[in-house]
């Protein structure tokens, strides 16, 4: 790919560097950009920067946060007794956009995987049985929900977790896994069916 200058170019570069951004798109963005006011394309810089250099980890949870605390750690509506583990950021995005759970999150930061080479020790664990040992009545914890994702690393986290969590006299449960709202039954993969059959509900 030919460019007209060098400053493209290495834009361009950078660009394309991101998930799913190819050359081509990368280009769109660049001559974007350089159609818009300059001081909007700062915005732009500053925001990313700022971003980059400014962004933190909530210290209880483990949530991204620009904070010591994140914003629903440090809620006084959120339900103090209920905690869902979670194997990272997108993942607390994709609960709380549910609007259904109003309780706090422990992000482990990934799952157990010994073919990627991650152990227990790698994940945030003892920073949430440390929260289980909140001993104040009003933040004593009742339930963890373990909020893994259902494949074989997930499950492998899950059962971990489950062992270490007996120590504690508290409710452990795991989110229904089942066949999804429009889906056909034909082209759902037997193991989910089996599971949405043995976890059926009474109808309403």
């Amino acid at each position: 790919m030919n460019f007209p200058s060098k400053l493209i170019e290495d834009a361009v570069v950078e660009i394309s560097k991101l998930p799913g951004i190819g050359k081509k798109s990368a280009l769109r963005l660049v001559l974007h950009l350089l159609k818009r006011e300059e001081a909007q394309t700062q915005l732009l810089a500053d925001a990313l920067v700022a971003m980059r250099t400014q962004t933190t980890y909530c210290r209880q949870c483990h949530n991204i946060s620009d904070q010591e605390l994140c914003q629903i750690c440090s809620s006084t509506r959120r339900d103090r007794q209920i905690i869902c583990v979670v194997e990272d950021t997108r993942d607390v995005l994709a609960v709380e956009n549910t609007a259904q759970y109003r309780g706090l999150y422990h992000v482990l930061g990934g799952i157990i995987s010994p073919m990627m080479g991650i152990g227990p020790n790698d994940l945030h664990i003892d920073s949430l049985l440390k929260r289980l040992e909140q001993t104040d009545e009003t933040e004593k914890v009742q339930e963890v929900i373990l909020a893994l994702s259902p494949t074989m690393e997930g499950d492998t986290t899950a059962f971990y977790l489950q062992k270490k969590l007996r120590a504690f006299p508290i409710k452990i449960s795991t989110i229904a896994r089942g066949i999804p709202i429009g889906g056909d039954l034909e082209y759902t993969d037997e193991v989910t069916l089996g599971r949405s059959i043995l976890s059926r509900i009474a109808y309403e």
